[in-house]
């Protein structure tokens, strides 16, 4: 089978996890092979690339090794959130903090995703940090009594451990706790209340596309910034993850593999396709090792391109613990301020409106159904407990789904929600030892700048493409992305230079509006909310109808069921009675009619899953 034959239904490029000779339908004859094409397309367009839909369960092995690669594809947002607030949080010269950064935000989304994936949305989604948490992060750390001291932009001045330094960044530290717990309770509401169904109503695209957009734009400084301090460095990074994920991204690799079958021989994997941030990263990394060994960086810290030396941070890896386990409260009891509240407030609900993307998307590659409501609302719903964990443990950011991770079930086939279960029990055991962390927090500094400058790219890029929706040669759609991207960029700049122009007399009212209007995410998507429900114009103009398309869709209630029930017996007794069966997370009752055709219906998925599992030509089998 050629690589162009296995696409999915939008047209992305979808190669299994082995191909050519260690492809499970390598071993088909051409009249074989061309049956299961034909058997694949009756079957649905959701499944028809798929080797295992969401309900199957894989080998160990294969669920091991694809947990680790989603690990690996959310690594880099995982890694760059701790080191963005690191700045802020005056911690740029403390590597070994930021290394304890690093090792609780892994710990958490660990924690996170199994909540998700057993009791939430149900689905094969993983939990991370979220950028959408940065902006106002920043906005709040920003204001006058949460600037770093001078001394702590001195290297030569910071004491890691002395007591003043510590209480510097813990309290900045326990005030981003404090506001992401209070406002993560306002998502925990509007998911397990039903509330994010009706909200939905109103927010269309011209709404979510300006909001996202703005998550990624206003941070260009930091980027630029970051990797300004070597630009030969970042650039390099730069074109070794762009070669690989769009360059080689069809280059397969042959590699040792062995099957019970055909013992050791050689498969060959699309290598770059799925590691192309950590092949880049990797690659530069060993070259500034080399540069820094052979003196090729100035060893004076006054001179341009000294921080992309690799020994600048060397001491944290050996100062780090082999094992550490983050605990709630492990920086202090949080603090809460109204002004760092309103602006986190501001990041949930534009978490929560990609978050309902991600789930129709997540659904559509791994072959299930579309989501129903009560499992939106639990997904929502758990997205705020896992913002509540994050808040106590104190990684300074929220959890979200990774979109990164819904594109990576396109590129293995494998929907299975075991494989992300395994993925969580990853990020729950590398959280726990230090000097992992501590590796990736003594990453060159030029490098992470050039990671960045790619994955704010991405994050924009995704932003503007939910304007595929919108009838774009609309003068009215035209004005509200235009207008509302401009406003979230201009006004949050001016509102920096001139924040004497709010203050009111009350300290905590100065607070919260100059959080909110230093937020371009907050400026922008109200802007775009306010004027897209209020100018005139059709459903269809606005992209309503398309954007809702996928809810519309009907499928079998059983599989419904199948897939988005609770586990563990909850949700054929917990659910089934009558006095919780109307609430918003639970699934409602079949009608009489509708349970008629239950049978029928499980009837006809049986009979799919015996077809399936008569084919002998494929290697491994698809449930346990």
């Amino acid at each position: 089978m050629t690589h162009s034959e296995v696409k999915d239904v939008n047209g992305l490029e979808n190669p299994s996890f082995m191909v050519e000779d260690g492809d499970q339908y390598s071993a088909l004859s051409e009249p074989d092979a061309e049956g299961l094409k034909e058997k694949k397309k009756d079957q649905g367009k959701n499944c028809s690339t798929l080797v295992y839909s969401v309900t199957d369960i894989p080998p160990w092995y294969l669920c091991i090794l694809l947990g680790i690669q989603h690990y690996l594809t959310a690594l880099g947002g995982l890694v760059a959130i701790p080191l963005i607030l690191s700045k802020e949080l005056c911690l740029q010269h403390d590597p070994l903090t930021q290394g304890h950064l690093i090792s609780t935000i892994f710990f958490v989304s660990g924690i996170c995703t199994l909540l998700q994936v057993l009791f939430g949305v149900r689905l094969p989604i993983l939990q991370g940090g979220t950028f959408a948490f940065l902006t106002p992060s920043l906005a709040m750390l920003s204001l006058p009594n949460w600037r770093c001291p001078a001394w702590t932009q001195n290297a030569s001045q910071v004491n890691a451990t002395s007591p003043e330094f510590i209480e510097v960044w813990q309290s900045r530290m326990r005030e981003l706790q404090g506001a992401i717990m209070v406002a993560s309770c306002f998502q925990i509401f509007v998911g397990f209340s039903g509330l994010i169904g009706f909200l939905m109503r109103f927010i269309g695209p011209l709404t979510i596309a300006p909001t996202i957009t703005l998550v990624a734009l206003p941070l260009f400084n930091s980027a630029g910034d970051e990797a300004g301090s070597h630009w030969g460095i970042s650039a390099m990074a730069i074109f070794f993850i762009v070669l690989f994920s769009q360059y080689l991204k069809n280059v397969s690799v042959p590699l040792p593999s062995y099957q019970g079958s055909r013992k050791c021989h050689f498969s060959k994997v699309y290598l770059f396709q799925i590691f192309p941030v950590l092949l880049g990263l990797a690659i530069t990394w060993l070259i500034c090792f080399a540069l820094t060994v052979t003196n090729a960086f100035p060893s004076d810290a006054a001179v341009y391109g000294y921080l992309a030396r690799t020994d600048i941070k060397g001491d944290v890896l050996s100062q780090a613990p082999w094992f550490r386990f983050p605990y709630p409260g492990q920086w202090g009891v949080p603090t809460i301020s109204l002004a760092g509240i309103f602006g986190i407030i501001a990041g949930v609900i534009s978490s929560m409106v990609e978050s309902v993307g991600d789930y129709y998307a997540c659904a559509r590659l791994s072959g299930a159904p579309p989501p129903p409501k009560h499992a939106i609302n639990r997904g929502i719903g758990v997205e705020g407990i896992g913002c509540f964990l994050a808040g106590a443990w104190g990684t300074g950011n929220g959890t979200t789904s990774y979109s990164e991770n819904v594109g990576a079930l396109g590129i293995t086939r494998v929907g299975s929600r075991i494989v992300i279960v395994a993925g969580g029990c990853v990020l729950l055991v590398i959280g726990m030892f230090g000097k992992i962390g501590a590796v990736f927090a003594s990453i060159p500094t030029p490098l992470i700048g050039g990671l960045l400058l790619v994955m704010f790219g991405i994050i924009t890029a995704v932003g503007v493409s939910n304007l595929q929706y919108v009838d774009m040669n609309s003068s009215r759609n035209l004005f509200i992305f235009g207008f509302s991207i401009y406003a979230g960029l201009a006004i949050p700049n001016w509102v920096n230079k001139n924040s004497q122009v709010f203050e009111t007399g009350i300290l905590q009212l100065d607070q919260v509006i100059r959080v909110l209007l230093t937020t371009g995410m907050f400026v922008g998507g109200f802007l775009a909310f306010i004027l897209d429900n209020t100018i005139p114009g059709s459903q269809e103009e606005r992209g309503l109808l398309a954007w809702k398309e996928t809810c519309q869709e009907e499928c079998d209630k059983t599989r419904v069921l199948e897939v988005y029930s609770l586990p563990f017996g909850i949700g054929t007794k917990f659910c089934t009675s009558s006095r919780v069966q109307y609430l918003p997370t639970c699934p409602q009752r079949l009608s009489g009619s509708k349970r008629k055709e239950g049978p029928k219906s499980l009837k006809q998925e049986n009979s799919f899953k015996i077809s399936s599992e008569r084919e002998p030509e494929i290697d491994i089998d698809t449930r346990m």
